[in-house]
């Protein structure tokens, strides 16, 4: 029986995340396909403006990561590549399950539009981009389809929320500051003009 699971184990390694220097991930991949290292870097189209042209060109999703499978014995040759930083997880212990790899593959194969997201939590400070409200500034305190966003007017010492689209907000940062010292409540800032 263990002879069994071990042979499996051998046969089909986990996936592991490999963290790759900043703007690394396509040459350390390269290096992968020379080592013979079995990798997934998952790429997204994205139209780029540069002073004379316009161009597409392919982003890695997870910025910094690349997902390998390896056996234990060719764990030295993965990390020691050029631009391979290290294996996420206490002596490389955490995986990836390969139905979530699979899932990436496939949706990307079939033409589903993915693109590298932020995590946006309730109490993430953001900026809203576009419409009369670009540039105000706020806190989420509602997820659901939509995001719900509130900003303090300073002058009333009152505040209002909105409710926009994720894709028109920047994060800014969780960090929770006071634009005046007697704001009604903590967390909530100043609309910025």
């Amino acid at each position: 029986m263990e002879d069994e699971i071990l042979r499996v184990e051998q046969a089909a390694p986990h996936w592991h995340v490999l963290h790759v220097a900043p703007n690394q991930e396509k040459k350390v991949a390269i290096h992968l396909v020379h080592c013979s290292v079995e990798h997934f870097l998952p790429l997204y189209p994205e139209r780029s403006r540069w002073s004379d042209r316009s161009v597409t060109l392919e982003r890695p999703l997870f910025p910094g990561y690349i997902f390998v499978r390896f056996a234990r014995a060719s764990r030295r040759t993965v990390i020691s590549l050029p631009g391979a930083l290290r294996v996420l997880g206490k002596a490389g212990n955490d995986v990836v399950e390969a139905e979530e790899i699979e899932r990436i593959r496939a949706a990307l194969a079939s033409g589903y539009i993915l693109r590298p997201h932020l995590a946006v939590t309730v109490g993430t400070r953001v900026r809203v981009r576009s419409g009369i409200f670009a540039g105000a500034e706020g806190m989420v305190v509602e997820l659901r389809s939509s995001c719900k966003v509130v900003i303090s007017m300073s002058a009333v010492k009152q505040c209002y929320s909105l409710e926009t689209e994720m894709r028109n907000v920047d994060i800014l940062d969780k960090k929770a500051i006071r634009t005046v010292p007697n704001a009604p409540l903590p967390g909530q800032y100043q609309l910025k003009r």
